[in-house]
């Protein structure tokens, strides 16, 4: 089925088109929601209300302004922020990772962050946990996803530069985190 079958499909509620839909999107659009949200029950909920979204407002899609995996995505995107937004208890992030940041050197982020055996790979994973859930999406856009700025910035609504200026932030503070951890 090519994407502009899948959309027709799904503007007609086709339960075929749906299940398409699932197939194609569904796994992706969990490990990123689990990523924001942390809990795999949370996580479950928020998958949930994002197809329910996306099958009740694909009248909405623009094929013009981005692709259906991006339009999919930002939704789960909202989705995820929302939840946690809505979550009764509070949620403590470290700001001290922000000190010092500045200093660090794109060398030196990049050998933290660059070696990808599997106790960096447990230590980022640690690490992102203690990120806010909008730089943790950032994150797991731009490097699980493998989405480029153009879409991030259309997800988050936001511009390319920003995202890129974020992003960039975001790394440091995440190499920062990751020395505090191995320390």
């Amino acid at each position: 089925m090519t994407e502009t079958e899948l959309i027709e499909g799904l503007r007609k509620q086709s339960p075929k088109a749906q299940q398409e839909m699932l197939d194609r999107y569904g796994r992706d659009v969990f490990a990123q929601v689990v990523r924001i949200v942390s809990q795999t029950e949370n996580a479950e909920e928020v998958y949930q209300d994002v197809f329910v979204k996306v099958f009740s407002h694909i009248g909405q899609f623009d094929g013009d302004r981005s692709s259906l995996r991006t339009w999919v995505v930002r939704i789960a995107y909202n989705e995820a922020i929302s939840f946690l937004r809505r979550k009764s208890a509070p949620t403590v992030y470290f700001d001290d990772y922000d000190r010092g940041i500045e200093t660090l050197t794109d060398a030196e982020v990049d050998e933290t962050l660059g070696h990808a055996n599997g106790d960096t790979v447990q230590l980022i994973r640690a690490a992102l946990q203690h990120l806010p859930p909008e730089e943790r999406a950032l994150v797991t856009m731009f490097y699980y996803e493998e989405m480029s700025l153009k879409e991030i910035a259309y997800v988050t609504e936001s511009i390319p530069t920003t995202i890129a200026s974020k992003l960039c932030r975001t790394r440091k503070k995440l190499c920062r985190i990751i020395k505090m951890l191995q320390a």
